[in-house]
């Protein structure tokens, strides 16, 4: 399984991203338990900014209160992708941002995987 992340760039304060991330390479039984996103700024530690569970009760979804009211985090399962919908953008929210799933294959059992870090960058 590999999760692909995207949407990363330069923006100014008060500006808009979308970030995307695709998981691929899961075979045809499968199934996406959880997906969302984590930041690291230089010097600090890795940090949840959103999180989306998808569990029998229903769907829960977690932010960070840093980012509550500015992220939306969001799925399409029929395209195996989650989204991360970022508004408001403050110089703080600076960081590599990275996407996290946890998927179920027939092959794996569940298991955690991260994609690579899609750098967002907020000037001032």
């Amino acid at each position: 399984v590999q999760l692909q992340a995207s949407g990363g760039g330069l923006v100014q304060a008060g500006g808009s991203l979308r970030l995307s991330c695709v998981a691929s390479g899961t075979g045809s039984f499968f199934r996406i338990n959880s997906m969302g996103w984590y930041r690291q700024a230089p010097g600090d530690q890795r940090e949840l900014v959103a999180v989306h569970v998808t569990a029998a009760s229903g769907d829960r979804i977690n932010y960070a209160d840093s980012v509550k009211g500015r992220f939306t985090i969001s799925r399409d399962n029929a395209k195996n992708a989650g989204y991360l919908q970022m508004n408001s953008l403050e110089p703080e929210d600076t960081a590599e941002y990275y996407c996290n799933a946890n998927i179920w294959t027939s092959g794996t059992g569940s298991r955690g995987y991260w994609g690579q870090g899609t750098l967002v960058t907020v000037s001032s």
